[in-house]
């Protein structure tokens, strides 16, 4: 047999063989004496079965056994030919040419990709400034009026008056289009929050100015994205019985609005209230100023200036990804179009693969920074971040994370939280080094204040009778329809992942579907 294994550059290497008729029906042989020790035929004593007899029965099935040995042999001479170990190799080799020629003998080639090797000598020297980001004494102030604005009880209103934006109402209303009614779009006593936007465009809108007992019909378009294809830019008539009109009750900031705010606080207090709240807004800035600003500054940087070798299989697995993502999102004339012409494709394929090879360059120096800073995520934690959101959207967070694995995120979700947490890291530790800001946060003792409330989270409420259930109704009415993920994992192949977050390609992808 001739054999070469030679190292492409840092991160593919390209194995060659060549066997002789000779050299393959060796294999055959040796494996069919190894099976006539063991094999039961007719007319034979176990074990004394001859070489020429199991020939003769199973030699396509000994031929296609002994070719994949043949392929094994071949791997196995590569690895101990470059000192290889198992967990360098980041996917199956790759067979790139088996021809069976015709005296008998086979032509080989296999693409095998290995980890990279990349100098992180210097990647504390890319990280930006980060400062600290002040939190204000109104910020504290208006963070406990919205909550308490969403604390005051719902009360009917005490004047004759119509529906103004910031009213809850309680509505009948039944949707048709083209003069029927469809599935979905039909509720009474639903509760409804006025500039909420939780209802398709218009809807809520064309309710201000209704009067307690009007009864009348608005018309309103769905939007042209809409999930449900069938309503989709339809026109639509509802018919709208308003029943009452509620308003917010006034809500007193004090201790006692505190300890509902820390019902498991010992001696909770406003005060203590105050310094929890501002914590929170202290994380939720800097949350926002590192995912926004600064990872994508630093991942631009790491990306541009750290150079090494990427193996070529995990591109085109990244590259195929992209161009099938990109498929998903053509017209039927344009993807007839590539069809028919290769060419095209190969043209589109050149316009993804540079940003197909950032991508899977991002994913090895996220890995290689989670080695370097002793920075892992463990699959229980992955688990956790899937239950708990699945139970944030009221969804059953077993089936979410058997859909996850089943859809092949459970990678992609775990690459994403590993660059979260050791970008995290290394942003708090130059934070930590950084002068401190002076913290705007005075918090003064304030009077008591009553609050008239009017909120724009949505109030949900079950209706006393309805002919569809409220789940049922907002799939069809309300403007963005229930997803089945929150954050876009799209399949990730080994090792390789988007510089953008990979949540949020979970949650492009699953919108698509």
């Amino acid at each position: 047999m001739e054999f070469d294994a030679k190292k492409q550059d840092g991160a593919n290497v390209l194995v060659k063989a060549k066997m002789s008729k000779q050299d393959i029906e060796k294999h055959i042989d040796k494996m069919a004496k190894d099976a006539a020790k063991t094999m039961d035929i007719a007319g034979f004593r176990k074990g004394k079965v001859p070489v020429s007899e199991v020939k003769k029965r199973h030699l396509d099935k000994l031929r296609e056994d002994s070719e994949a040995e043949v392929l094994r042999e071949i791997i196995s001479s590569s690895f101990e030919e470059l000192k290889l170990i198992e967990s360098d190799i980041l996917a199956q080799p790759n067979i790139k040419k088996y021809d069976k020629k015709d005296d008998g003998g086979l032509e080989i080639e296999i693409s095998i990709s290995v980890k990279p090797e990349m100098d992180l000598s210097a990647y504390k020297e890319l990280l930006p400034e980060v400062k600290e980001k002040a939190t204000t004494a109104k910020d504290v102030s208006d963070r406990i009026e919205e909550f308490a604005k969403s604390m005051g009880e719902l009360e009917p209103i005490k004047t004759k008056r119509a529906v103004k934006s910031g009213d809850f109402v309680e509505i009948d209303f039944e949707g048709f289009i083209d003069g029927k009614p469809f599935d979905g779009a039909k509720a009474q006593n639903h509760l409804l929050e006025i500039g909420s936007n939780s209802f398709i465009p218009g809807f809520e809108e064309k309710i201000i100015g209704f009067n307690i007992g009007d009864d009348k019909e608005i018309e309103v378009n769905f939007p042209s994205e809409y999930q449900a294809k069938e309503l989709a830019g339809k026109k639509s008539i509802f018919k709208i019985k308003l029943n009452e009109i509620k308003t917010r009750a006034k809500t007193i900031i004090d201790d006692e609005f505190a300890k509902k705010m820390l019902p498991n606080e010992k001696d909770a207090s406003l005060e203590k209230l105050k310094t929890q709240i501002k914590e929170q807004i202290k994380h939720e800035k800097k949350t926002k100023y590192y995912n926004e600003d600064l990872k994508p500054t630093f991942m631009a940087k790491l990306v541009k200036e750290l150079k090494f070798d990427l193996p070529q299989t995990i591109v085109d697995q990244e590259l195929d990804m992209a161009l099938n993502n990109k498929a998903r999102e053509m017209s039927e004339e344009e993807l007839t179009k590539l069809k028919d012409d290769p060419k095209e494709i190969e043209k589109l394929k050149k316009t993804l693969e540079p940003s197909a090879k950032e991508s899977v360059k991002a994913t090895f120096i996220i890995d290689a920074l989670a080695k370097a800073e002793n920075v892992e995520v463990k699959d229980e934690e992955v688990q956790q971040v899937i239950y708990y959101e699945a139970m944030q959207r009221g969804a059953d967070p077993k089936e979410s994370f058997e859909n996850y694995s089943k859809n092949g995120y459970l990678l992609a979700i775990k690459i994403s939280m590993l660059e979260e947490k050791v970008i995290t890291k290394l942003l708090d530790e130059k934070l930590a080094k950084s002068p401190k800001s002076e913290d705007k946060t005075k918090i003064e003792k304030e009077p008591k204040k009553e609050l008239k409330v009017e909120t724009k989270k949505v109030v949900k409420k079950t209706p006393a009778k309805e002919d569809k259930s409220i789940k049922e109704v907002k799939e069809v009415v309300k403007k963005t329809p229930p997803k089945e993920t929150k954050k876009e994992v799209k399949k990730a192949p080994v090792a390789s992942k988007k510089t953008t977050s990979t949540k949020a390609k979970v949650e492009k992808k699953e919108s698509k579907k």
